[in-house]
């Protein structure tokens, strides 16, 4: 679709809906936009201009502009994403949604919570700590990521065992479609069939059918007894073979992490700890187990250890914050190894984990590539951060990635499984996710797609390409 160039006339529109302060086309500031956490250049694109809008009306008058002008728009919130799912392929406009960053409500007695899509999610963790609840989304960027992101693409993270991904945390959201109406979805209420469940559609569409602007999100009572168990394993099937186990002998975890000696050298090097076992080809299961009671926490404590002996755990030690750091900054870590490493997230059924971890190094050597695995292992998230020791330049680097992802993608989807859990789809992996989705569902997709967006300007060219 051919889009047109944002002109001097609506830039001064958009200034009169935002203040001049809240819009921008200095290229200087522009810079900032013109990728997220990618740093292969071949997929960097500048925007013409970004606004800074704070209030849910001001949202909706740009995009009414947006649609008048025929110009595009690319919402954004913190811009971690891995799949440049918040880079603007077609320029135009980006709608940045940091001014809107408040906790608008902290209903403990009623455990919710009404936040703006520019709140940190750590920040959102902290106020319901605070008050002696949990708020339970929590992905590994939780100290930089922002809520608007998580609804956007159903953030996962190390807390979905328990308690689901982004989207099993909300109640309702407030959205601004891509026509530019404000549309509240859901309710808080304990069930519904009533309709179609919207809330739940919109989350994870990537900013492709509207840009939240304000969530009504669950809060829990947080447990007040936990532990942390590391199990070290001398091969990754052992390891792998644990959360099954767990799982069946009814102990709900709240995480259950694992780390191949890989992933624990290079986050040991990058957080300076001689982490354990780490030179001696050790591997991680790292398992929280939350209680409400003292005694059952024993139990269950017990119960953990006895079942990580019997699946051959060479050491069964206390997971500390060093462990946990370790875990989190490993994609910190391959980032300072290399600027344009890349990080995939399949997801295969719990008992396919080993098929695809077994096949890994063989792929990486065809394609001479390196990198280390990390997973959600309670969920059957494989991490794959993938560096680019080699230094092939950014069309080289995106092919040799395009190869692998070719490969690693057949078997994925052979098991049973989807290409990504919870990083979604973006740009980064549109083509790949067409030709591995059943033409029947894309088609649905793109029906949708045209029906709801029908000047195509809300994130266009992310997840799939319509006419």
């Amino acid at each position: 679709m051919k889009y047109n160039a944002v002109t001097e006339e609506l830039i001064e529109k958009l200034k009169g809906v935002v203040g001049d302060k809240y819009a921008t086309t200095d290229k200087d500031k522009l810079e900032i936009y013109k990728t997220d956490e990618e740093g292969n250049s071949i997929y960097f694109h500048y925007p013409e201009v970004v606004v800074f809008p704070g209030s849910t009306e001001e949202v909706a008058a740009v995009v009414k502009l947006a649609n008048e002008y025929l110009v595009p728009i690319t919402p954004r919130s913190a811009g971690t994403g891995l799949s440049c799912g918040a880079i603007p392929i077609h320029h135009g406009i980006v709608i940045e949604l940091e001014r809107m960053n408040q906790i608008l409500k902290m209903d403990a007695e009623n455990l919710y919570c009404i936040v703006q899509p520019g709140v940190r999610t750590v920040d959102l963790q902290q106020a319901a700590k605070a008050e002696g609840l949990l708020y339970a989304g929590d992905p590994c960027s939780a100290e930089s990521c922002q809520i608007g992101g998580n609804l956007a693409t159903n953030a996962g993270g190390n807390k979905a065992v328990k308690y689901g991904t982004t989207r099993h945390q909300i109640y309702s959201l407030t959205v601004v479609t891509p026509l530019g109406d404000i549309v509240k979805v859901g309710s808080r209420l304990e069930k519904c069939s009533t309709g179609y469940c919207l809330e739940q559609l919109i989350c994870g569409s990537e900013g492709t059918l509207g840009i939240i602007t304000e969530a009504t999100l669950k809060l829990r009572a947080l447990p007040p007894y936990s532990f942390d168990v590391l199990a070290v394993f001398n091969s990754d099937e052992k390891a792998l073979s644990l959360p099954r186990k767990i799982l069946k002998a009814g102990i709900e975890p709240t995480s259950i992490e694992y780390m191949d000696n890989r992933s624990i050298v290079i986050s040991g090097e990058f957080i300076k700890i001689d982490l354990p076992y780490a030179k001696k080809g050790g591997v991680y299961d790292i398992i929280t187990v939350e209680t409400y009671d003292e005694d059952e926490l024993d139990k269950k404590m017990e119960k953990v250890s006895m079942l990580c002996e019997e699946a051959g755990a060479i050491d069964v030690l206390m997971a500390d914050d060093r462990i946990w750091e370790a875990r989190k900054k490993f994609a910190d870590a391959c980032r300072e190894l290399c600027l344009t490493w890349a990080s995939s997230d399949y997801v295969v059924p719990l008992d396919k984990i080993i098929d695809v971890t077994k096949a890994l190094p063989v792929l990486m050597e065809k394609h001479g590539i390196d990198g280390g695995i990390v997973a959600h292992i309670g969920d059957g998230n494989i991490h794959v951060n993938i560096l680019n020791t080699q230094n092939q330049g950014p069309e080289d680097w995106a092919n040799t990635l395009h190869s692998y992802d070719d490969d690693i993608f057949t078997l994925v989807y052979s098991l049973g499984g989807k290409m990504s859990g919870e990083h979604g789809i973006g740009y980064k992996k549109k083509d790949a996710f067409e030709k591995f989705t059943p033409e029947g569902e894309v088609n649905l997709m793109k029906m949708l797609k045209k029906a709801w967006d029908p000047n195509n300007i809300m994130n266009p060219s992310k997840i799939i390409d319509v006419e």
